[in-house]
């Protein structure tokens, strides 16, 4: 007899607290809405999207040449090669 009273007990006292936590829960996101004193306004009207089918204007700037190019992408490999040993050198 003893053993189910502290059974029933244990029931009442998990289904406090079941239903402290569910309650408890439901205010959380009333209060997630709050924002401080000093928050920006947002803006009652959303942004606008972007258009989709306009295109940024042509650039004035001319394309890096080839022999550029390749000479910029020599010295970037030849960096990379230099890490690597350096890398393999310090273990």
């Amino acid at each position: 007899m003893l053993a189910l009273r502290d059974l029933q007990k244990t029931r009442l006292a998990c289904c406090a607290l079941l239903i402290a936590a569910v309650a408890l829960g439901g205010c959380s996101s009333q209060l997630a809405d709050l924002t401080p004193a000093d928050a920006q306004a947002h803006p009652k009207e959303p942004g606008s999207y972007l258009p989709v089918h306009d295109l940024p204007p042509d650039r004035d700037q001319a394309v890096i040449p080839p022999d550029q190019r390749a000479k910029i992408e020599a010295e970037l490999a030849a960096a990379r090669d230099r890490q690597a040993t350096a890398a393999k050198d310090a273990k």
